[in-house]
């Protein structure tokens, strides 16, 4: 059975959801039609004029890439601009363009846990953590020989998933007492009359995007007429999703060495690895980012790490980070290099996914170098 891009989509999409990235990101599909079939992939960090040519030329049906085309919103794709030229050539060749930006940057495991483990980091957390996925607490109580058919009624409709349990619910006993009113048509009880059940209490957590088909579903399954319930909305707390990465080093090195072993474990360039530090200083606690990183030097200080290593650091913030408070060491490495161990990551995720589906596509890791200096003097 052939591969889809809509199927291939439908496991980036799992990975690195479109809802991950940043507001001023531009992920997704560029170029493309979800019924094409898809037997070769590409993955690359850049889209760029010759990582686009090795994508036509060698029959790949699908170009994923980190870095955005379109970044900055156009009012023309003509071919009279570079970018023109490789939007055309693109649809013109059936080749489709995925990208995964922030989006995976800010996936579990994301662009940050490659860099992290291609240096061999432990016990890795975010830098700055995303909340997790809003949910809610549903509570409701129900007759005692009802509880767990409401129990069922509310997992199918998505409540009590707990990590790796489902129907994960809590129940106490207690007592509900009311009095039918005229008009009301009681499953228990009579008009007038006060009634006293022996009833649970029953708790199950849902997400908030399920909240009105739990809803519908509790209303549904309950015996009685109008079934009392509460509605939560849990505090968010901190996801392992998110932004940049730190752990330690299996252990300690010297700032020389780690630096040494940074430049040996990522993809060589013109720009190489800079340092900032004593040569001596041990590194054991390291923050790492993927891409620019002098955004989250306040994060990283907070952190209290050794060492970071990240990509486009400035003057200004790099001194200010080292000279006035005794900051970490810097490493500082080409944007490419840092990103690019990413791509083994997507293609190794992807493969899995398809699998999962009963589908499979031949795969494949440019190893043009498209950072952008050519030479060093």
């Amino acid at each position: 059975m052939d591969t889809t891009l809509a199927d291939v989509l439908k496991v980036l999409d799992r990975l690195y959801d479109p809802a991950w990235a940043e507001s001023w990101d531009a992920v997704g599909l560029v170029t493309g039609d979800p019924g094409q079939v898809v037997r070769r992939v590409l993955f690359a960090v850049d889209p760029m004029r010759a990582v686009v040519d090795e994508a036509i030329a060698g029959g790949f049906d699908l170009l994923v890439t980190h870095h955005p085309l379109l970044l900055k919103g156009v009012s023309s794709v003509a071919a009279t601009t570079p970018k023109g030229r490789v939007v055309h050539d693109l649809i013109r060749s059936g080749t489709a363009l995925q990208v995964c930006h922030t989006n995976a940057d800010n996936a579990d495991p994301g662009v940050s846990d490659a860099l992290a483990g291609a240096l061999g980091l432990e016990d890795t957390r975010p830098l700055k953590a995303m909340p997790s996925d809003p949910m809610d607490k549903i509570v409701v109580y129900v007759p005692v020989g009802d509880t767990q058919q409401m129990i069922d009624a509310l997992a199918a409709a998505g409540a009590g998933q707990v990590g790796d349990y489902e129907r994960a619910a809590w129940s106490s006993a207690g007592e509900e007492t009311f009095r039918p009113l005229e008009g009301a048509n009681p499953t228990i009880g009579r008009v007038g009359e006060i009634e006293r059940v022996a009833s649970d209490r029953v708790e199950m957590v849902l997400p908030r995007y399920r909240r009105r088909a739990v809803v519908e579903a509790l209303r549904s399954a309950h015996s009685f007429e109008e079934p009392a319930f509460d509605l939560y909305e849990m505090a968010a707390l901190p996801s392992t999703r998110g932004g940049g990465r730190v752990g330690v080093l299996a252990e300690a090195l010297p700032l020389k060495r780690f630096a040494e072993l940074v430049a040996e474990r990522l993809p060589r360039t013109e720009h190489g690895a800079r340092v900032s530090g004593d040569p001596d200083r041990l590194i054991e606690k390291v923050a790492v980012v993927g891409g620019a990183g002098d955004s989250e030097f306040e994060r990283v200080r907070a952190a209290g790490v050794d060492a970071y290593v990240t990509a486009d650091l400035r003057h200004h913030p790099a001194t200010e980070a080292r000279a006035y408070d005794e900051g970490p060491a810097l490493v500082d490495v080409a944007h490419w290099a840092s990103e690019w161990p990413w791509l083994k990551d997507a293609e190794r995720l992807l493969i899995a996914g398809l699998a999962e589906q009963g589908s499979t596509v031949d795969t494949h890791i440019s190893t043009l170098c498209t950072d952008a200096w050519t030479l060093r003097l």
